[in-house]
């Protein structure tokens, strides 16, 4: 008994040793895995970025590492970004979280302010700093996120159809800003964040099913309402008719299924993509990335980088699972909702199983928005993961 008890206090010891160790030392619980994956996914995405624009660069008469040296710095900001989301106590963003968001919205509404707002084909999504073009409804992502995981996890039990209604109203507040820009990209990431949102944080079923068949209706209606305009529609659905008008809106969906098709096993190689390098597939360095994937690595460099993505997700899923709170793992789940989404979204569009949306392939396209918010949110999956004991 008496070496029972002996053995009892000792592990409490242990335990209480190990949390104060985590409290004043979390990195001893960073996840190598994550970390890794999340370099050689942005190493692939660079070389892949090389790859797509050397051509094009060529031809006007810059570099043709122009935009893969912007990527690398692109990628040592988002480093910086991600240790300093890493490094707080990701519990800080229940009181930084809504201050994020005010300023997120205010930034999307001087997005809009005529002189302030940069205009690039026809959408009005970016704002410019010299050479760098913030946008952002990338950033709002993360706003968005880390107040639902606030509302959502101050609930006692699970959530009621009030509850639904507020998480509508924080991801739709954006979303109408970001639909006037126009951006349906991120404005879908924002709607399938929040139902994420609601699944992790136990909402019932049968609100989930009344949500879903308002969404579904909402859907039907914008497209024949006139809410959106005429080549929006056919972008949103020419993948369900790929081979008509393939001068127009069934064009890039066609030129990128030739290019990824023509890959094979083993791909023509860096820098020989025909479809890539001769410019048959437009802004094929950022949302059809995926394209120079498929031609120039085919079907064994594709495989490679879905498999990174899937151990990127592995652990993101794991670290959601692991969290000591409902905050931490709706904040973890949040970031999954969003990346897994991006990539199914982006990959599908190119292959002619999703619509048209123009959104970047996580780590992998071209653009410093997109991946310096990637690297924050990359970050705040180690701070929850490092923070588990505490």
């Amino acid at each position: 008994m008496l070496e029972g008890a002996a053995g009892r206090v000792d592990r409490i010891g242990r335990e209480r040793v190990g949390t104060y160790l985590s409290s004043k030392a979390p990195i001893r619980h960073l996840d190598p895995i994550l970390l890794a994956t999340a370099f050689l996914l942005t190493a692939f995405g660079s070389v892949m970025v090389w790859s797509a624009s050397s051509a094009r660069l060529r031809d006007q008469g810059l570099p043709e590492d122009f935009l893969f040296q912007r990527q690398l710095v692109f990628s040592a900001v988002g480093f910086g970004v991600m240790v300093v989301a890493a490094t707080f106590s990701y519990r800080r963003l229940k009181a930084w979280g809504p201050l994020l968001y005010v300023g997120g919205l205010a930034t999307l509404g001087l997005v809009l302010v005529p002189g302030i707002g940069s205009r690039v084909a026809g959408a009005q999504r970016w704002i410019s700093f010299g050479f760098f073009q913030m946008q952002p409804a990338e950033f709002m992502k993360l706003g968005v996120i880390a107040v639902l995981a606030l509302v959502l996890s101050e609930r006692r039990s699970e959530p009621t159809w009030i509850d639904a209604l507020k998480t509508v109203a924080i991801a739709g507040a954006p979303a109408a800003l970001i639909y006037v820009q126009p951006d349906l990209g991120t404005l879908l990431v924002l709607i399938v964040v929040a139902v994420a949102a609601l699944v992790v944080a136990g909402t019932r079923l049968r609100v989930l099913v009344v949500m879903l068949a308002l969404g579904v209706a909402g859907t039907v209606a914008v497209l024949n309402l006139g809410l959106l305009q005429e080549y929006q529609v056919a972008r949103l659905t020419a993948f369900l008719d790929p081979g008509q008008d393939l001068d127009r809106t069934g064009y890039n969906l066609n030129q990128a299924r030739i290019g990824v098709g023509s890959g094979g096993m083993t791909g023509t190689g860096l820098f020989a993509g025909t479809q890539t390098n001769l410019d048959f597939v437009p802004e094929v360095h950022t949302d059809f990335i995926f394209v120079a994937v498929g031609e120039e690595l085919g079907f064994v460099g594709a495989t490679l980088l879905l498999g990174l993505f899937a151990v990127f997700l592995w652990r993101a899923v794991r670290i959601a699972v692991l969290s000591k709170d409902l905050f931490g793992t709706l904040l973890a789940s949040g970031v999954v909702a969003m990346i897994a989404f991006q990539m199914f979204i982006n990959i599908g569009m190119t292959i002619g199983v999703s619509p048209i949306t123009g959104i970047p392939l996580p780590f992998v396209s071209f653009g410093g928005s997109s991946l310096v918010t990637t690297y924050a949110a990359t970050g705040i999956l180690l701070n929850v993961h490092m923070r588990r004991f505490v």
